[in-house]
C-alpha cells in the first residue's frame, strides 16, 4: 500500500510549528527589549542612584538563575509544549507587573520582585522554545537553528524601536510596558496552538520522563559540557560586545556617543545576518567546521578591535566579531539536543552554563577595563574563544 503522507519538508503542521518557533523566540526578544529600552525612564522615576539601578537589574539576574536551575525539571515534567505556553504567558505578566508598578505605585522592591518573575520566565521560556526548535528542526530535517536565534535577534530589535519610539512620544513607562505585556500575552495564546511536542512519542507521558537523578547526571556527560564551553565562550563574546562595544569605541577610537553606537548597531547587524544565513553554511559543511570557522572569525574581528589603528580598521573587526558570533550559542544548543532521550536535561545544562557569560562578563570586563582599559580587557573574551574553538569537535552530529 503506497503512503501519501506528505514528506517532512513539505508537511504543512511542521511548517506552521516551524512558523510558530520563530513567532515565540521573537517574543522573547521584544519582551526583553521593550523593558531594556525604559531602563533610563525607570530610573528616572525611581529616582535611583546608578548603583541602586545595577541592584535592581540584579533582580532580572536572579529570577534568571532561579528559572535555570529548575528549567530541566520544569520543563520534563510539563513537556515543551505546555512549558512555552505557561512560561511565555509568565513573562509577559513580568511585563505588565513592571508596567503597573511603574504606573501607578512605583516601587524600588516591587519592580525588583517583577523583575525576577520576568527572568525566571523567559529562562525557562528559553530552554522550553530551543527544545521545541531543535525537535522541529530534527523533523523538518533542515538546519533552522540560528534562524530561530535570528528571530530573536529582530525581536530586540523591533523591541528596542518601540521602545524608543514610545520615549520620544512621550509615552509613560507604565502604559507602554503594560500595553506591551498584555499584547505578547495574546499573541501567545494564538501562536501556541501551531507547536507540536518536543518530545518522542514514548516521552510523551509526564510518568515515562527521566527522574531528577538521571537529569542531574547531564552535568556528568564530557560532550554537554563541552558544549556548554562552545556556549560559554560565545556568549560571552556576544555578551561582551552587548554591554562594551560602544563604549571601546568611544573611550578607544575617540568617536561621538552616536558614533559608538551606529558601531554597535553594525554588530547587530552582523549577527543577525550571520544567523540568518548560517544554516546554509551548517547544512553543506557541517557543524564542526563552521563552528570552527565561526570562532577564528571572532578571534580576527577581536584583535582587530583591539589591535585596529584607526576606527575603520575597528569597525570591520566588529564585522567580523558579529559574523563569528553569531552561531555558537545556536548551534550549541541544537547539539545538546541531538539525543531526543536527554534533549531536556541536556539543553538545561548547556543554557546554565552559557547565561553564566551574561551575569559574569559585564562586571568583569567592567573591572579589568577599569585597571587596563576596555580594548585590552577584550584580551579575556579572547581566550574564551580560543577555548570554544577547541571545544567544537564536541558538537559532532553523534552517528546513528
Amino acid at each position: 500500500m503506497t503512503s501519501t503522507a506528505l514528506p517532512a519538508r513539505t508537511d504543512p503542521a511542521l511548517v506552521h510549528w516551524r512558523n510558530a518557533v520563530f513567532a515565540v523566540f521573537a517574543l522573547s526578544g521584544f519582551v526583553f527589549a521593550n523593558w531594556a529600552a525604559r531602563v533610563p525612564n525607570m530610573r528616572d522615576l525611581l529616582g535611583a542612584t546608578t548603583q541602586e539601578m545595577g541592584v535592581l537589574i540584579l533582580g532580572l539576574s536572579a529570577g534568571a538563575i532561579l528559572g535555570l536551575v529548575a528549567s530541566g525539571h520544569v520543563v520534563a515534567h510539563l513537556g515543551a509544549t505546555a512549558a512555552i505556553r505557561w512560561f511565555l504567558a509568565l513573562t509577559a505578566v513580568g511585563l505588565i507587573a513592571i508596567g503597573l508598578i511603574a504606573g501607578f505605585a512605583p516601587s524600588y522592591w516591587a519592580l525588583f520582585a517583577a523583575l525576577m518573575v520576568l527572568g525566571a520566565g523567559n529562562s525557562v521560556l528559553d530552554v522550553a522554545m530551543n527544545l521545541s526548535g531543535a525537535a522541529n528542526e530534527r523533523r523538518i530535517g533542515k538546519t533552522l537553528m540560528p534562524m530561530f536565534h535570528a528571530f530573536f535577534s529582530v525581536g530586540t530589535m523591533l523591541g528596542a524601536g518601540v521602545g524608543a519610539l514610545t520615549e520620544q512620544l512621550g509615552v509613560p513607562a507604565g502604559v507602554h510596558l503594560t500595553g506591551v505585556g498584555v499584547a505578547v500575552l495574546v499573541a501567545s495564546v494564538y501562536v501556541v496552538k501551531f507547536l507540536q511536542p518536543a518530545e518522542e512519542p514514548r516521552e510523551a507521558a509526564p510518568g515515562e520522563r527521566a527522574g531528577w537523578r538521571t537529569r542531574l547526571s547531564a552535568w556528568t556527560d564530557v560532550r554537554v559540557l563541552l558544549i556548554g564551553l562552545i556556549i560559554l565562550g560565545m556568549a560571552f563574546t556576544e555578551g561582551t560586545a552587548n554591554d562594551w562595544l560602544g563604549l571601546a569605541m568611544v573611550d578607544g577610537y575617540g568617536l561621538t556617543n552616536p558614533g559608538g553606537a551606529a558601531v554597535f548597531a553594525v554588530f547587530v547587524t552582523a549577527m543577525t545576518a550571520g544567523r540568518a544565513f548560517g544554516g546554509l553554511f551548517l547544512d553543506k559543511f557541517g557543524r564542526v567546521p563552521v563552528l570552527a570557522g565561526s570562532a577564528l572569525l571572532a578571534l580576527v574581528g577581536l584583535l582587530l578591535v583591539i589591535l585596529g589603528p584607526t576606527a575603520p580598521v575597528a569597525i570591520v573587526g566588529t564585522v567580523l566579531w558579529g559574523l563569528g558570533a553569531s552561531l555558537g550559542f545556536p548551534v550549541g544548543m541544537s547539539a545538546a539536543a541531538d539525543d531526543p532521550e536527554k534533549a531536556t536535561a541536556n539543553v538545561a545544562v548547556v543554557a546554565t552554563v552559557g547565561y553564566c557569560a551574561f551575569l559574569i562578563g559585564p562586571p568583569l570586563i567592567g573591572l579589568m577595563g577599569d585597571q587596563v582599559g576596555l580594548r585590552n580587557a577584550f584580551y579575556v573574551v579572547l581566550v574564551l574563544v580560543a577555548v570554544a574553538l577547541l571545544c567544537s569537535p564536541a558538537a559532532r552530529k553523534p552517528k546513528v
